[in-house]
């Protein structure tokens, strides 16, 4: 089969399209024909070398995918050869093959087509299991997203209205905050010209959720943005990886601070994740609630150019690479 190999971590450039032996499904796995994949930060981060895959999982970048079940592993009970799906995978989404475990695949949801399902799995089982399983977030909440512009943003915009919430987002430019507001948001700010505390404060009184990707440099202000009892939810760091917590201010605030990761997370974890997902947000996607937001589709083989503009910004929700 075809994947994009990395010759040795550093530029985009170092990505290249080549030959290398088809994966086989180990019991309790799915072999997929892969007919898209999607571009995340974080596979900027293991190019870079900053982010190797977990231990077993494939060297191959890409984190999601969707396509079309060619082979069953042994125990595999639940899908069908030909079963059109999306997954969520630790590794090897830049390809034509994949195998993953059954139990984290997803249907293709009747309002999606397969290539632009290929930038759901990832994204959804973030948004689902760090807002709604973790944070709690529920109708009447106040939700700040940082980065409502990139692909978690755009998805948790739209999970969080049909929920019930009140959502802030922070964006670079006007441009991409009026198209937030076209996605729901209700308070839209951008970080280069207001300061998103008082912005907030002055909207709502505060944040219940705050979900953050940024990290280090919004860790002070974040504590203060939030409500009594509000929780923040770390999930990057774009802004570094070291900042000073106030304990003082999170006390008396009743507030908590979590940092997740979905990467890393035991077969078990991401299976539990994957069918709550499936059972409480698929069916907003198959009645076109909530969607995919896809800026571009790109051949596999441009992953270079991918990754070189998400890089550079001003993608507004998920890149693609199609493998067929």
């Amino acid at each position: 089969m075809r994947a994009i190999m990395l010759r040795e971590p550093g530029p985009p450039e170092n990505l290249e399209l080549t030959e290398v032996p088809d994966p086989e499904p180990a019991p309790g796995e799915v072999l997929l024909d892969v007919a898209a994949t999607a571009v995340n930060r974080a596979d900027l981060l293991q190019r870079q070398g900053n982010y190797p895959p977990p231990p077993g999982a494939s060297e191959i970048l890409g984190l999601e995918c969707s396509g079309t079940v060619a082979a069953l592993g042994e125990d595999v009970t639940e899908w069908q050869l030909g079963d059109e799906v999306c997954a969520l995978l630790a590794g090897g989404g830049y390809a034509e093959k994949v195998a993953v475990p059954a139990g984290q695949l997803l249907p293709l949801p009747t309002e999606v087509e397969l290539h632009s399902a290929a930038g759901l799995p990832e994204v959804a089982c973030t948004v689902w299991s760090n807002l709604v399983m973790h944070a709690g977030l529920s109708e009447g909440d106040v939700l700040l997203v940082h980065g409502g512009a990139g692909g978690i943003g755009t998805h948790a915009i739209q999970v969080a209205k049909a929920l019930g919430a009140t959502v802030a987002v922070t964006a670079g430019s006007a441009e991409r905050l009026e198209r937030c507001k076209q996605l729901g948001a209700d308070i839209t700010i951008n970080y280069r010209e207001q300061d998103f505390v008082e912005e907030l404060k002055t909207a709502t009184g505060g944040a219940d959720v705050v979900f953050d990707n940024i990290g280090a440099k919004y860790l002070d202000r974040n504590i203060d943005v939030l409500r009594d009892s509000g929780h923040l939810v770390i999930i990057g760091m774009q802004g570094g990886m070291q900042g000073e917590l106030n304990i003082g201010k999170l006390l008396r605030k009743r507030g908590t601070v979590s940092a997740t990761a979905l990467r890393s997370r035991s077969l078990e974890s991401k299976a539990a994740i994957v069918a709550d997902v499936r059972t409480h947000l698929w069916p907003l996607l198959d009645q076109g609630t909530v969607l995919p937001v896809i800026d571009q589709v790109l051949p596999l083989g441009n992953a270079a150019q991918a990754h070189r503009t998400l890089d550079e910004g001003g993608v507004f929700g998920k890149i693609v690479l199609t493998a067929k």
